[in-house]
């Protein structure tokens, strides 16, 4: 008597269900490879160059903060130019370059957890 089970062979429907499983696990490794790379190389590097300004749009020479102010994001609108510094305010400015508004900004409380 041979103790040692036989393990009979798999019935062709489960053998093909089982070879386009194999498939789709190749294929989607293959993906998430792929889609891991373009995203690593395709991604801009954080604190790299600051973005160009727009077409048509340029920054003039003479636009200056108050003493003390550091410019945090700049943005462009019909006919003015604000700027928002690190210490919460917002300048107006012209297209010229001349101030014309400055607003204090509130930062939003957190959300408690």
């Amino acid at each position: 008597m041979t103790d040692t089970p036989t393990e009979p062979g798999l019935p062709p429907s489960l053998r093909l269900l089982k070879i386009l499983v194999i498939v789709l696990m190749i294929t989607m490794i293959g993906g998430v490879i792929t889609v891991v790379a373009l995203l690593v190389t395709r991604m801009p590097h954080l604190g790299g160059a600051a973005p160009a300004v727009p077409a048509g749009l340029q920054m003039p020479a003479n636009l200056k903060l108050p003493d003390g102010a550091k410019a945090q994001a700049v943005t462009f609108g019909a006919g003015w130019i604000g700027v928002v510094t690190t210490d919460n305010r917002l300048f107006i400015f012209t297209p010229q370059g001349s101030l014309q508004q400055e607003i204090a900004i509130a930062p939003l409380p957190l959300p408690k957890p």
